[in-house]
């Protein structure tokens, strides 16, 4: 009795990648952690990989009743956009020293909105890749910090 061949397999088809979500709250977070550190007439919430320098700070200045929104990506005046599952804000950016900041009024109701966006929030500067960070409790108390 004869046997016979195998049929050959069909050759693979290639499935096309999956397109990137246009949706903001679908891409990857940003590489780092939330750091705090509080006491005296300052509070400060930083995000960053140990070991470098911080991508964003907010700093709490208590006598002012301000928060001071640091990214480590402004390199001139502009806005800094700062998007939430609420929606977006842009703040301007001033020059601080030798950096560019965003001064909010403690009671900017989008700082509301960053401690209460569903787990993450997200920072652009001008001209930047955006930085999507999550919504942990450090930048919350920061907040907070300013407000008592």
């Amino acid at each position: 009795m004869v046997v016979p061949a195998p049929k050959p397999a069909p050759a693979p088809v290639a499935m096309p990648a999956p397109t990137p979500s246009q949706d903001w709250r679908d891409w990857p977070m940003t590489e780092g952690a939330w750091r705090y550190q509080g006491g005296g007439q300052t509070s400060v919430a930083t995000f960053g990989v140990a070991g470098a320098p911080p991508l964003v700070t907010f700093r709490c200045e208590v006598t002012a009743r301000r928060i001071v929104v640091q990214a480590a990506t402004a390199r001139a005046a502009g806005q800094m956009s700062v998007r939430t599952t609420f929606g977006a804000t842009q703040w301007p950016l001033q020059a601080d020293g030798t950096s560019f900041v965003a001064i909010r009024p403690a009671n900017d109701p989008t700082l509301d909105q960053i401690a209460f966006s569903r787990g993450r929030f997200m920072i652009t500067v001008s001209g930047t890749a955006p930085m999507i960070l999550p919504t942990w409790a450090e930048v919350t108390r920061v907040i907070e910090d300013c407000r008592g």
